[in-house]
């Protein structure tokens, strides 16, 4: 049986959880990833209780088993920009393909308040399941690199 968890200001990760979803990113994103250092940045200011800051974590078990996780990052500028980036979601290896990461991100976008942006590197299959859930690309990046 599959059981999502929500970590936000309400309900506080604690540091062994968070390791373990700092772990499983790390491991599961592959070549998509970051550092471990850059995901454990983005999950401990998900867990931030500073107005305007903050976040959600989003998990998802089957048994003791972690096969999904989310982290959003609250942007603190609704109104002009959105309220929330995903920074990282990710699937188990061995689930990929049966649908959990469309079920997780439905979750995610159902109890996270907001709008909420992303960015996908454009050869990313995971870019096909954000159209399909909504989401659009109105805008090119840019970035000065320093």
């Amino acid at each position: 049986m599959m059981e999502y968890k929500i970590y936000d200001t309400v309900n506080r990760i604690t540091t062994e959880e968070a390791e373990r979803v700092a772990d499983f990113l790390f491991i599961h994103l592959e070549k998509y990833g970051d550092p471990k250092q850059a995901i454990q940045k983005a999950i401990e200011y998900s867990a931030q209780e500073n107005s305007g800051q903050g976040g959600y974590i989003f998990t998802l078990e089957e048994g003791k088993k972690l096969i999904g996780a989310v982290v959003i990052n609250k942007t603190g500028m609704g109104e002009y920009i959105p309220e929330n980036i995903l920074v990282y979601i990710a699937t188990h290896k061995s689930c990929r393909g049966k649908g959990i990461g469309k079920k997780l991100m439905q979750y995610a976008i159902e109890n996270c308040k907001g709008d909420i942006a992303l960015h996908v590197e454009k050869d990313n299959p995971a870019k096909f399941l954000y159209e399909k859930l909504g989401f659009t690309n109105p805008y090119l990046e840019m970035r000065l690199k320093r």
